[in-house]
């Protein structure tokens, strides 16, 4: 039953995709636009494109800025949400300062991040990415955190649990599946401004690679970039769901507990 059923959620998976490459082969056969190129010339153009020198040169420090940056906004996120989460003074105290500053689009900060720390370079990309993807989970963060059940933090008092070892396996763990649930939301965010950080007079990156294809006229190796960018785009989702999937295999159980599954 078990192989049946993840053949069945894989058949699934599969299907749209399938339905959608079939549709785009089949309206693009005949197309004579260079702007809309058939289909087969643009499968025919990937392996040409990207070639292992091309991925090293550009989707390797892409994904090398999305992880740090990414791994930044977790930190930050995570510690700063805890922390307001658990004080209601502090909260009351930044909640509107947040509110404004997460109101406004990181793209627009990227000409302000460039005045200090360059156009080139990684800094400026990974202060964008960082930057764009903290909100998300800081607020959930600090959601999941009020959220606590007041039973659970209530026992850990009568418990008298140290410091660390509340903030550990009350706080943090109690917080978790909403903190998974913003970290979801900033990864999508975070490759979006991997590549938008890329587009300013950036000489390396899948974003750097695209706009290049474009001022060539190179129209099908731009459409083998989007298309890069859409299948890392759905790995790296993936990945991600296997680690929300271990990660929070407790909570899972919890829940069918509950309901008595």
């Amino acid at each position: 039953m078990r192989l049946r059923s993840v053949g069945t959620q894989l058949l699934f998976a599969l299907a749209l995709p399938a339905v959608l490459l079939t549709v785009w082969w089949v309206a693009s056969a005949g197309s004579t636009s260079p702007f809309w190129p058939p289909l087969k010339d643009i499968a025919a153009a990937f392996p040409e494109t990207w070639t292992w020198d091309k991925l090293r040169t550009d989707a390797v420090p892409s994904l090398a800025r999305l992880g740090i940056g990414y791994a930044l906004a977790l930190v930050v996120g995570i510690a700063g949400g805890t922390a307001i989460g658990l004080s209601r003074t502090l909260r009351s105290f930044l909640e509107p300062t947040l509110e404004f500053l997460r109101a406004i689009p990181p793209p627009i900060l990227i000409p302000i991040i460039a005045l200090f720390a360059g156009y080139t370079g990684w800094t400026a990309k990974i202060a964008t990415i960082a930057l764009g993807c903290v909100w998300p989970i800081l607020l959930n963060a600090v959601e999941g955190v009020r959220a606590l059940d007041e039973v659970l933090v209530d026992t850990a008092r009568s418990y008298r649990f140290r410091r660390p070892t509340y903030l550990l396996h009350v706080v943090l763990r109690g917080s978790s599946p909403q903190v998974a649930t913003g970290a979801r939301q900033a990864l999508s965010i975070g490759v979006i401004l991997m590549v938008i950080s890329e587009l300013f007079a950036a000489d390396t990156g899948l974003g750097a690679a695209i706009v290049q294809f474009q001022r060539g006229f190179a129209i099908p190796q731009m459409w083998t970039g989007i298309i890069l960018l859409g299948v890392l785009g759905f790995l790296l989702s993936l990945i991600f769901r296997v680690v929300e999937h271990r990660a929070l295999a407790w909570y899972r159980g919890q829940r069918q507990s509950e309901r008595g599954i």
